[in-house]
């Protein structure tokens, strides 16, 4: 997300002119936010979760969409671009155009340097609005990392975190599980002389430095 807001539109005009425009915007109280380009790893990282999600869910009563679904609260104060969404049984729309989903149950957000902070934050409290929303993952595009948020009783959420190519992400809400090693397939990290994955040492060194 650009860090600069465009000009403060109503939610109707900001659909008008989203479902007209070239390039996606992301909205929030009145304020429009372009949305930037996404990095090489980033894009292979959010086709791989795509398509893992596509293969355990076949059969089910769950569809998967990529980052052109836009997502949204009921109370349209919030729009947003997910690099993944999940919904499971009927879907609820904003309206007749059916781009706009409000009962995500998975939401899945690559993290980037540059909308960290907002994923994390000010995002994560916007998509807790959504009553439907059971879990929410926010995948590491720098190493083999993920996070789990699982909403539990009395609407707190539970944090797993997976490290390593070997590790096994566990969904039991959609019950079925994300393999880090499917998620990263065919990644290859360009500060690392082979290509492979930074060793967490090695980032710890890079931090305290």
């Amino acid at each position: 997300m650009a860090s600069q807001p465009k000009a403060c539109v109503s939610p109707d005009a900001y659909l008008e002119q989203e479902r007209a425009a070239a390039t996606k915007s992301e909205y929030y109280s009145g304020e429009v936010f372009a949305m930037a380009g996404a990095s090489r790893i980033h894009s292979q990282v959010s086709a791989n979760t795509i398509s893992a999600l596509v293969i355990r869910l076949r059969g089910r009563p769950c569809i998967v969409y990529d980052s052109d679904m836009r997502v949204g609260l009921t109370t349209t104060e919030f729009f947003a671009y997910p690099d993944v969404s999940v919904a499971c049984g009927k879907g609820q729309f904003h309206d007749r155009q059916h781009d706009t989903l409000l009962n995500p149950a998975l939401i899945v957000e690559v993290l980037s340097p540059s909308t960290e902070a907002y994923d994390r934050g000010v995002k994560f409290a916007l998509y807790r609005r959504l009553e439907s929303l059971t879990d929410y993952v926010l995948i590491s595009q720098d190493r083999p990392s993920l996070e789990h948020f699982r909403r539990q009783p009395g609407n707190t959420w539970l944090l797993a975190t997976y490290e390593g190519l070997e590790a096994t992400a566990l969904l039991p809400s959609l019950g079925c599980d994300l393999p880090l090693g499917e998620i990263y397939d065919k990644v290859e990290w360009p500060d690392t002389a082979d290509g492979e994955p930074p060793s967490l040492t090695v980032l710890e060194e890079q931090a305290e430095g």
